[in-house]
């Protein structure tokens, strides 16, 4: 598989990567993970990401990775525990990464990331935002210090503010999510270019965008009770499924595909939770980026709808599986 330097880190990684959540207990077994983990590998995959809060996905990776002779590079987060989590508390911070550690049976973190820095109202971290500054970056930077840890990131899921966080210069790699796929596309207006500036690494996530892009949702497209649906989103959808329908390149490969047509990304994580999934993934990445002339048509689709319209929610895979049971936005 081709691999990519990953910005300023210097490290290769393979052009697809394997996110941790799905191999945990959300999505498989153990050995289903196993089986998923190895297969991967086999096919060139050597970059894993995971994090405290995938349920056990430390602990999954820690029992199969020490069986794999190949090297992999690993990253991991803070963020979540321990519980109550405070993340200002210093002491906390580096107890989460020792547990870390612990759980995936390493002496050594290729990266560590704060997970979810552009959240505030999810995990509080930061004490300045102008200038940026909080007991976690010092930790962090204590950790690299000392060799505990080789690379600082950001492991994000807004546009604006997440650009914001990479303009400080603390930080090597940005690993994004939920803001850059076939149709959401607003890390492109500020995420990509700030870590490009900073000769960030970037890791993109979720490139199936929570599963809105992992099959075709006909019935609910055409579904009148699917009443949440836009009516922009909703003739956007159907363009996209009329181009699969005319290419034959089926919607998961056309999202991979996509992402890694872009040379601002450097790789991009698969949720694959089997071995057949990993299969697929790979597949479809091996087979290049898309096309010019399809990757024009995809920009017309795209701007369409160039920003989320407003009552569409964040979730939106869940939400088109649920179709007409999904009954909208909480409280104002």
């Amino acid at each position: 598989m081709e691999q990519r330097i990953l910005g300023r880190t210097g490290l290769r990684v393979s052009r697809l990567a394997l996110g941790g959540l799905f191999v945990s207990s959300v999505g498989t077994d153990l050995d289903g993970a196993r089986e998923a983990v190895r297969r991967a590998v086999d096919l060139g995959v050597n970059y894993v990401d995971t994090a405290p809060g995938y349920r056990d996905s430390e602990a999954v990776l820690g029992r199969i990775l020490p069986d794999i002779d190949t090297p992999l590079i690993l990253s991991t987060k803070l963020g979540g525990r321990p519980q109550p989590f405070d993340p200002r508390n210093r002491d906390a911070l580096r107890a989460s990464v020792e547990e870390s550690l612990t759980l995936l049976r390493r002496d050594y973190i290729d990266m560590l990331m704060i997970h979810e820095p552009d959240r505030p109202g999810q995990y509080d971290w930061w004490t300045s935002w102008h200038p940026l500054a909080g007991p976690v970056l010092e930790v962090m930077l204590e950790l690299k210090e000392q060799g505990i840890v080789g690379h600082l990131g950001l492991g994000g899921t807004t546009a604006y503010e997440l650009a914001h966080i990479i303009r400080s210069g603390h930080f090597d790699v940005v690993l994004t999510a939920f803001n850059y796929s076939l149709l959401w596309r607003e890390a492109e207006h500020e995420v990509l270019p700030a870590a490009g500036a900073q000769g960030m690494g970037v890791v993109v996530g979720s490139p199936l965008q929570q599963g809105a892009l992992a099959r075709c949702f006909r019935d609910q497209v055409e579904d009148p009770g699917v009443h949440w649906l836009s009516p922009a989103r909703r003739n956007q959808l159907r363009e996209l499924y009329a181009l699969v329908d005319e290419t034959g390149i089926p919607l998961p490969e056309m999202a991979l595909r996509f992402v890694i047509a872009n040379d601002a990304v450097d790789t991009v994580l698969m949720g694959a939770r089997s071995a057949a999934e990993v299969e697929q993934n790979v597949a479809a990445v091996d087979k290049g980026p898309l096309p010019a002339e399809l990757l024009s048509r995809l920009d017309r689709i795209a701007a369409a709808v160039p920003f989320r319209p407003f009552e569409e929610p964040f979730g939106i895979g869940g939400a088109l599986h649920a179709g007409s049971n999904y009954r909208g936005p909480g409280p104002a």
